[in-house]
């Protein structure tokens, strides 16, 4: 990335045009330590309406806990529109749990339930954006939102705008180093906190997003796939297969389209 802060400045005031069109009062985030989230609540924070950090723990790790909560104390300390609320959904998760009849797909049932998480603090920000007339802004990045749909369908997809949707996610690192985000957060390994075992992005995908960025960019820039060893043809393939899986996150809902005829 070339000019980091023309791009800041882009992204800022695209937040500042689409809050003032949407007669909306300011920003709603859920941080979670990751660098995503890190990025887009300062984006947020620098337009200069009132921006909501949302904490949401759900059996968290101490890790996870700490960074967003390190990154939220420095949000507040360099801007006055930012304020924090910490609300804890694992006893609403454990109660939701407990009223579930036995399975013995046990494996279905651990991605079930981290989806579920995310649906819960989905519901969650949402009840704080109707309550104070705020956006919800959404933290995907283009290679998750675009590339290998890895988010939750009307969990951590249930937003209202996307502020870094078009920013591969090494550019959300450079966004991250020029916007001073706190280096523990900068360091920590990508993950998408929905799972007791705390695996990451990496585990859980396949590969890096650096491959998975590579992939992205050549299947644009090279479709016939020519030229291409072995190894580079099995990350398009992990790729291909996850943004196939993914597509009917990635589209538009299907919509049944009943002939005239049928209706008058």
């Amino acid at each position: 990335m070339k000019t980091p802060e023309k791009v800041v400045n882009h992204i800022v005031k695209w937040l500042k045009d689409y809050l003032k069109d949407s007669k909306m009062d300011g920003f709603i985030v859920g941080v979670s330590g990751g660098i995503d989230s890190a990025v887009t609540s300062t984006l947020c924070s620098l337009t200069g309406a009132p921006v909501l950090c949302l904490e949401m723990e759900i059996h968290q790790d101490s890790k996870q806990v700490s960074r967003a909560r390190q990154h939220i104390e420095c949000l507040k300390k360099k801007f006055v529109n930012v304020r924090h609320h910490n609300v804890s959904l694992t006893g609403v998760f454990d109660g939701f749990v407990e009223g579930l009849p036995d399975t013995d797909d046990k494996d279905a049932q651990l991605l079930s339930l981290a989806n579920t998480r995310a649906r819960l603090r989905m519901t969650t920000l949402y009840y704080f954006a109707a309550l104070h007339r705020y956006l919800v802004a959404g933290t995907g990045n283009k290679v998750e939102d675009f590339g290998v749909g890895f988010y939750t369908k009307y969990g951590d997809g249930g937003v209202d705008l996307s502020p870094i949707a078009d920013l591969l996610k090494s550019q959300v690192y450079e966004l991250a180093q020029y916007l001073e985000v706190i280096e523990v957060v900068q360091k920590a390994a990508p993950t998408d906190g929905l799972w007791s075992d705390n695996r990451t992005d990496e585990e859980q995908i396949g590969v890096n997003y650096s491959d998975l960025e590579w992939a992205m960019t050549e299947i644009e820039q090279n479709p016939l796939l020519t030229g291409l060893d072995q190894k580079q043809l099995d990350i398009i393939e992990i790729y291909m297969n996850l943004n196939s899986a993914n597509k009917h996150k990635m589209n538009p809902i299907p919509v049944c389209q009943i002939p005239p005829p049928l209706l008058n």
